[in-house]
């Protein structure tokens, strides 16, 4: 009974967000940008073959083999599969996520980045300054990219299809580098149209309709997999395993999603010139998954090298065919480094971020204190110690959600296309975007007194 009200909360909240012009008007906007940045994706590049590297995946995908759980798998979901298809959105929007990641990871070691951040218009400089930094990268990764297609067998291995290039040259280094950097910048582009004329934050959702784009073609093969009709070795049982699983897996992304430690913070009445200010009580909100999907990112990005290097040198070295072996899945050695490397990028991340130092004294400037904790450096430890400790929560809540996927891979012999639904980066991105998303749509719903989505009434519990 409580399920068919929320539901019913939940569609009557769909139906109120186009009775605002404004709000419907922001949603067909977002829907025809996302619209517009699928057919970046189907835009093929001259002079390649993106039918062979498809083929390719398809292969891997109908022997349910788990290369594609590998670097170059994850990059082809937040592509949405542009980068298999040999497409002018081969490099995603990933080019501009690394340069703001850079530039945030670089504000505390440049005063002067550090200093933007606190001015007015600061933010905007920020801004283009990561556009220029993804031109450059686009450059580089498009470069590198080129020299990938050239030569398939560096990059996966065991390439068994046949070229890719329909005419090597120096030719077609730059018109691959070009129509890879224009890629990019366009889906740049209509990310930030949407986020400043449609609903969400338009990088993110621009990833997530990426990710989203993988589950028409994952349908089929569960379907095939768990079927009525199903001759394999896996049946019914086990598909409602794993519904059962994807459903644990979704609750529990959206609880510590959610999560935050509420830390009291006690204000004293104070006076400024003639006016009296009362003294009150609220929270700190410290969110347990402070780090989000970064480290999971990091963890990949990094593990890419070692495995395409050794593989390169195994051509003529067979010693390093047996190293490259190690980071790959379904080795212990790549799980194990992995799940540390993991660890490591969240505290990294909440250490170049959480800056405890100057929340303690911004505290104690606006007469704010903790109770039981003495203000200054007293309350910048006691903030070190607790998010140190949700910190090593939400890393082991990452990590157990980064090798679900892996391991059902291994364990059921399911193919990555279809095991990276039931954990793993694209849930975490899919699930965070879809309830900031919400969020946005609800303030617009309370502000005109519609019902939200997640609470009943109009006006009551609303203060």
């Amino acid at each position: 009974m409580a399920s068919d009200n929320y539901i019913t909360r939940m569609i009557a909240g769909f139906r109120n967000c186009f009775k605002i012009p404004e709000l419907s008007e922001r949603i067909i906007f977002t829907l025809l940008v996302l619209a517009v940045c699928r057919l970046i994706a189907w835009v093929p590049i001259p002079g390649l073959d993106g039918v062979v590297l498809q083929g390719y995946f398809d292969q891997l995908r109908e022997a349910q083999s788990q290369e594609g759980i590998g670097f170059m798998g994850m990059y082809s979901m937040f592509t949405g599969g542009a980068w298999e298809r040999c497409s002018i959105g081969g490099l995603g929007i990933m080019p501009y996520i690394s340069a703001t990641i850079i530039l945030q990871l670089m504000s505390p070691i440049i005063p002067r980045l550090s200093r933007l951040q606190r001015e007015d218009g600061g933010r905007v400089k920020i801004m283009q300054i990561g556009r220029v930094m993804t031109l450059f990268l686009c450059l580089g990764q498009g470069y590198v990219m080129s020299l990938g297609w050239l030569n398939p067998g560096t990059v996966f291995g065991n390439w068994s299809g046949g070229p890719l290039v329909l005419f090597p040259g120096v030719w077609y280094h730059l018109q691959t580098m070009m129509a890879l950097t224009c890629g990019t910048l366009l889906l740049m582009w209509l990310g930030e149209q949407i986020t400043e004329r449609g609903i969400g934050n338009g990088v993110s959702l621009v990833i997530t309709i990426g990710i989203v784009a993988d589950l028409p073609r994952a349908l089929p093969m569960i379907w095939d997999m768990y079927g009525p009709d199903s001759t394999g070795d896996h049946g019914m049982f086990e598909g409602i395993f794993l519904v059962l699983l994807l459903l644990v897996v979704v609750a529990g992304v959206v609880a510590v999603t959610q999560a935050q430690r509420k830390v009291p913070v006690q204000h004293a009445q104070r006076a400024v010139g003639r006016k009296v200010y009362a003294g009150g009580s609220s929270f700190m909100p410290l969110r347990v998954n402070y780090s989000g999907v970064m480290p999971l990112i990091f963890a990949q990005a990094i593990l890419m090298f070692p495995g395409m290097v050794f593989n390169a040198l195994g051509a003529e070295f067979p010693f390093f065919l047996q190293a490259a072996a190690w980071f790959q899945p379904p080795h212990f050695f790549y799980y194990l480094t992995y799940a540390l490397m993991i660890m490591f990028f969240a505290y990294f991340w909440v250490a170049t971020t959480f800056n405890e130092i100057e929340i303690a004294d911004n505290l104690k400037k606006n007469g704010g204190y903790i109770p039981g904790i003495r203000p200054g450096k007293a309350t910048s430890d006691f903030l070190h110690r607790t998010m140190s400790r949700i910190t090593f929560a939400g890393a082991t809540f990452l990590v157990i959600i980064a090798l679900i996927p892996m391991l059902l891979g291994q364990w059921l012999t399911i193919p990555f296309q279809v095991s990276q639904f039931f954990g793993g980066t694209s849930i975490l991105i899919a699930v965070g975007v879809t309830l900031d998303t919400m969020r946005q749509m609800e303030s617009y719903l309370l502000m005109r007194h519609y019902d939200g989505f997640l609470r009943k009434g109009r006006v009551r519990g609303r203060f």
